[in-house]
């Protein structure tokens, strides 16, 4: 009988624990205790509630993300770049009986400081279903990373989510501002400046400028942010990772679209995989070698 184990994304303000029985997925939940939200639980006790029923028989539970930050259960240390992949699952962290955490990434030199958690397991599964020299992980902080089929040798991080929401919910930018509506045209024309001028700071007062003159719709604002951000990213990124070779593009297929007709624009070309099917493939490489 093929081993049963349990695999969990354990972010900050979210928490997903699947069930599975070697490559079937049996049962799926979800919770808004995240490692910044317990509300005075304790993370052995949320554990228990998510997994519950699913560890009569002492089941392996593997986990990433946030709960091995410093805000989470415990610190599972960063391991360097660059990094064999088959570390990641060679370096775990114990917190219970059967249950680990997997190991974040960092690099620190001179020209670069930057860490990764939760995203090194999309990776994990990303390159085996698409594998590239050069991987986008678009979300609140979207990760550049630079890989062969054996090592992750180096990555950079871009605010770009975290801006936007910033921007459009805690400044002028987006102040006063009514509910705002999908705009293809809106987020094109935002693209085509953010790569053309991708220096942000001299533009983003423009923003507003343009929309209490009337020459951008006041719900279109945040979409022409949208395009702005991702075009500055992209036109930065790629200079820092010049080539010609294929990007896959790890994200939810709505963010996958923006990232990949940013990359379009100045002829590069991608392939997109779902965040959670990489997530999901790559947390499983690492539960069937615990498992069995």
């Amino acid at each position: 009988m093929t081993s049963r184990y349990i695999a969990i994304d354990w972010g900050s303000t979210n928490l997903r624990a699947w069930h599975y029985q070697g490559d079937e997925c049996l049962e799926n939940r979800q919770s808004e205790a995240g490692a910044t939200r317990l509300n005075g639980r304790s993370p052995e006790a949320v554990l228990a509630e998510i997994t519950a029923g699913w560890r009569e028989d002492n089941t392996p539970v593997v986990m990433a993300g946030m709960v091995g930050s410093n805000v989470g259960w415990k610190i599972a240390p960063y391991l360097p770049v660059p990094v064999h992949f088959s570390a990641i699952g060679q370096q775990l962290t114990t917190v219970a009986d059967k249950v680990w955490i997997i190991p974040g990434l960092s690099v620190s030199r001179d020209d670069n400081h930057n860490v990764m958690r939760g995203e090194e397991t999309q990776l994990l599964g990303a390159r085996h279903l698409a594998p590239a020299p050069l991987y986008v992980m678009p979300g609140t902080h979207c990760k550049w990373v630079l890989a062969d089929n054996q090592q992750v040798f180096d990555f950079r991080t871009v605010m770009t989510g975290e801006l936007h929401h910033l921007l459009l919910r805690h400044s002028l930018v987006g102040a006063g501002l009514p509910e705002q509506e999908t705009s293809p045209a809106a987020f094109a024309s935002g693209l085509e400046k953010g790569l053309s001028e991708p220096a942000l700071l001299p533009q983003l007062f423009e923003i507003r400028a343009s929309h209490v003159l009337g020459n951008l719709p006041r719900e279109h604002v945040s979409e022409f942010l949208s395009g702005l951000l991702i075009g500055a990213e992209v036109a930065n990124m790629c200079e820092r990772f010049p080539g010609e070779q294929e990007i896959t593009i790890v994200a939810g297929h709505s963010l996958a679209e923006r990232y990949q007709q940013a990359l379009s624009a100045v002829g590069r070309r991608s392939t997109m995989v779902s965040g959670d099917t990489a997530f999901q493939a790559g947390i499983r490489s690492i539960a069937h070698a615990v498992a069995n």
